[in-house]
This record gives C-alpha cells, sequence and structure tokens, in this order.
C-alpha cells in the first residue's frame, strides 16, 4: 500500500515568500553594479604605484575609492539575501554542499570587509598633502605601501579566491536543480572558473581577459538568478501549492 504525505516544495513554500522577492531584487541590483565595476576598471585602470594611489585620491577621491573596489564591498552586502536565498533552493539538491557553498561565500565577504583598506588609503593621501617634511613624506608613502600590500594579498586575493570557489559549488549545484535553467548554471560556472584564472601565472593580457570574462558572466549570471527569483516570488505569492511525495 502506497501513502503520501504533503512537502511544500522550496519554490512554492510560502514562509519564504519574503526571502524569494528580496534575493531576486537584490541579484538584480547586483548584476548591472557588476557591470559597472568592470568598465571603472577599463576606464580608470588601478595606480600601479603608491604615489600614483596618492595623486588619485586627491585629484578624485570618488573615482580612488571605486578603483579601491568600493562597488565590490556594496555588491557583497546587496547579495547577501540571494546567497540565502540560493541556499534555501539548493539544499533539496545536497544539503550538505549547498551549507558549505554559503558559508564559504559569507566567509569570503566577511574576509573581504574586515581587511579592505580603502579608509585607511584616502586617510594616508590626505596626509600626504599636508605633510610638511621629506621624512613625513617617506613615513606615510611606507604605510601606504603596507596597507596596499594588505588589500592586495588579503582582502581582495583571499576573499576573492574563496567567494569565486563557493559560487562555483553554487553553480554546479544548479545543474542539478529543477529551479534553474542549465543556461544560469553554465554561466556561473564559467564565470567562476574565468575569476580563478586570472591568478594562474599568464601573459597579462590572458590573465585581463579572465578578469573580463569573470565580472561580464558574474552581472549576467547575478542578472539571471535575479529572473528566477522574482518569478519564485510571484509564482509562491499567487499559488503556494504543495506537492505530493510517495511515502
Amino acid at each position: 500500500m502506497t501513502t503520501t504525505v504533503e512537502v511544500t516544495t522550496p519554490a512554492t513554500d510560502s514562509k519564504w515568500i519574503g526571502l524569494y522577492k528580496l534575493g531576486g531584487i537584490a541579484a538584480l541590483i547586483a548584476g548591472p553594479l557588476t557591470l559597472v565595476d568592470i568598465m571603472v576598471y577599463v576606464f580608470w585602470p588601478q595606480p600601479s604605484t603608491i604615489e600614483g594611489w596618492f595623486a588619485l585620491f586627491q585629484k578624485n577621491p570618488i573615482i580612488g575609492l571605486l578603483d579601491y573596489d568600493l562597488l565590490g564591498i556594496i555588491i557583497y552586502i546587496i547579495v547577501i539575501p540571494s546567497i540565502l536565498t540560493l541556499y534555501i533552493l539548493l539544499r533539496r539538491v545536497s544539503q550538505s554542499w549547498s551549507i558549505i557553498a554559503a558559508a564559504l561565500t559569507l566567509m569570503g565577504m566577511a574576509t573581504y570587509f574586515g581587511t579592505n583598506t580603502a579608509g585607511s588609503m584616502y586617510s594616508l593621501a590626505i596626509q600626504y598633502v599636508t605633510a610638511t617634511t621629506d621624512a613625513q613624506r617617506a613615513g606615510l608613502m611606507a604605510a601606504g605601501q603596507a596597507v596596499l600590500a594588505i588589500f592586495l594579498n588579503s582582502a581582495f586575493t583571499t576573499s576573492f579566491l574563496i567567494v569565486s570557489f563557493s559560487l562555483l559549488i553554487t553553480s554546479a549545484l544548479m545543474l542539478r536543480s529543477n529551479y534553474f535553467s542549465r543556461r544560469i548554471a553554465y554561466v556561473g560556472i564559467i564565470a567562476n572558473i574565468a575569476a580563478m584564472g586570472e591568478y594562474i601565472p599568464l601573459p597579462f593580457a590572458v590573465m585581463m581577459v579572465f578578469g573580463v570574462m569573470n565580472g561580464v558572466g558574474l552581472g549576467i549570471w547575478f542578472t539571471l538568478i535575479g529572473s528566477a527569483l522574482y518569478r519564485f516570488w510571484e509564482a509562491s505569492s499567487k499559488n503556494p501549492m504543495k506537492e505530493q511525495l510517495p511515502c
């Protein structure tokens, strides 16, 4: 004899309706912002020296902060609801891997928040303008070099690789999910493999290609995810259905 039990599916579970909407809106905002972030680096390349950073912050603090990945911080904050929503949806594929992916993503973001040195660099640049002796300027240069090294070697690289790896796991889980198309999954896989390709010792031009592929790919990926989550919200709010499963 076969009986059935009523199990609410994640995509139609009424208690997650608010999260679907918030996660969808967040991803729809994060997608275009990611594309804008790439354009910033294309039109205003990062300085290669500490003198260049100081000069940039003195000339145009807004561009200086954007070049120092201000948009990256904003995108990380905005996309948190989307990461939580993806965990809710993908846990049906694999509870273990979905929670690992979500935890790694949030850990990578926290690492970045704790070690980004944009404020310190801006402060040093302002102090450099008002320095009156060569000794003061030399000390500020040394401090700026140390702050920049922390950002490039700790904040950006470590966080970037952790988040890229976790989003690669998320994209792979999407291939086995009924809630996302294979197109969305493959865009995420390509974008996050390209992210890790940026740190393979290759010719600079090749690394730049990987960087553009990652940025554009993530922008498209977040936008596609946002559209899907928003559709889930609309479907769930109109018809919170339940699924009959054999028991």
